[in-house]
């Protein structure tokens, strides 16, 4: 099912690429184990084949899927709870789904609430962290370098509205006009 060279992503971390199957001896038994290589945080995942589709590894999604994710992250953020570790729970299962349009709900979502009210220290974590998965993924389908992946998601971003209102602007400063 996966081969050398091929891009995953591996929901915890983000996407990678294989760089190696090989058989270990794990506790004494033999299995065959992909080793990943994650761009952007710079870690090397192993994960046993027999465990990969329940581990929810997946292929990197193809470059037409990407303008279907930047709808979704240009979409109207959907209802959350009120309370931070409920809404917390909420996000980090989504995350939890490998899903890109699961991904990129959750970093839309916190973007606006980022830019409408502010986010509490652990979702200024998560945000960072669901950002890094959803340009680690985006970096192999539209063939950018990390840097380049995350200046696209970030222009992106920066369009989103919340209430009229960039983003990228303060929602309580009256937007500039030019």
């Amino acid at each position: 099912m996966y081969s050398v060279g091929d891009k995953v992503v591996y929901p915890h971390h983000g996407a990678g690429k294989i760089m190696k199957i090989e058989q270990k001896e794990v506790l004494g038994r033999l299995r065959d184990y992909l080793t990943i290589q994650i761009l952007h945080n710079d870690m090397t995942v192993m994960v046993p084949v027999e465990n990969a589709d329940r581990a929810g590894l997946r292929k990197v999604i193809e470059a037409d899927v990407v303008d279907r994710v930047i709808e979704v992250l240009r979409g109207d953020p959907t209802k959350m709870p009120k309370n931070w570790s409920r809404r917390y729970k909420h996000n980090r299962d989504k995350l939890k789904t490998g899903d890109i349009f699961e991904v990129a709900e959750v970093v839309r979502n916190l973007a606006v609430r980022h830019a409408d009210k502010g986010l509490s220290t652990g979702e200024k974590q998560m945000f960072g962290k669901a950002k890094k998965i959803l340009a680690s993924e985006l970096m192999y389908a539209r063939d950018f370098t990390e840097d380049e992946s995350n200046a696209f998601l970030e222009a992106v971003l920066e369009d989103i509205h919340v209430d009229g209102v960039p983003v990228a602007d303060d929602p309580r400063e009256p937007a500039s006009v030019v």
